[in-house]
């Protein structure tokens, strides 16, 4: 194995051994909550040594800095679609909810801990705050002209709503799957929100 090889492989394995622990701290985070979880039990779920954990993060905060971030990227790729969505469109506006159904069902950790306040790093925060800033920024323009209240409530009244029913259809179980909960939030937002009057 020639040493451009040999760093590739080490490149690549080090992704996969960092990819492996953001996707443990996930698990960790669920199974014990922000607070709770520790360093212990991130590695025990991804079967590495600790030594191996301190190669990529220095500590928990930094993990879940790493875990925001992914977070983040992932809400503004949603968001973009949502901005450029048909909004009074069904079909369009299911699509969108199942891709946000699925981006909790890997990031509800981080979401919740931004929503719940248990983020006291004010860079974290305000990385919470702006993820949740696109998205209601992508919903305003299609909401109903008509519709009372100021629109800055009622777009967070909207993703309020969509993120509180992925958290229970996640986290708890109400024993309502994915495909009801989303034809049924699709059909609030089109006829409750978006729907022009």
């Amino acid at each position: 194995m020639t040493s451009a090889t040999s760093d590739r492989t080490l490149r690549r394995q080090g992704r996969e051994t960092r990819d492996r622990l953001l996707d443990a701290a996930v698990e960790a985070l669920g199974a014990h909550g922000y607070q709770a979880a520790r360093v212990d039990d991130v590695v025990d779920v991804a079967g590495v040594s600790h030594g191996s954990f301190y190669l990529y993060f220095s500590n928990k905060e930094e993990l879940f800095a790493a875990l925001a971030q992914r977070c983040a990227a992932e809400m503004q790729l949603l968001a973009d679609r949502l901005a450029t969505a048909d909004l009074t469109d069904l079909v369009a506006v299911r699509a969108w909810v199942v891709e946000f159904l699925a981006l909790y069902r890997s990031h509800g950790v981080v979401i919740r801990a931004w929503a719940e306040g248990q983020v006291v790093d004010p860079a974290l925060v305000a990385l919470g705050r702006a993820s949740f800033a696109r998205m209601t920024d992508a919903l305003a323009p299609a909401l109903a002209p008509t519709a009372p209240g100021a629109p800055a409530l009622r777009t967070a009244a909207l993703l309020g709503m969509i993120e509180r029913s992925a958290y229970l259809t996640d986290s708890r179980d109400v024993g309502i799957g994915d495909e009801v909960v989303a034809d049924t939030l699709a059909r609030l937002m089109v006829r409750g929100f978006f729907v022009r009057r």
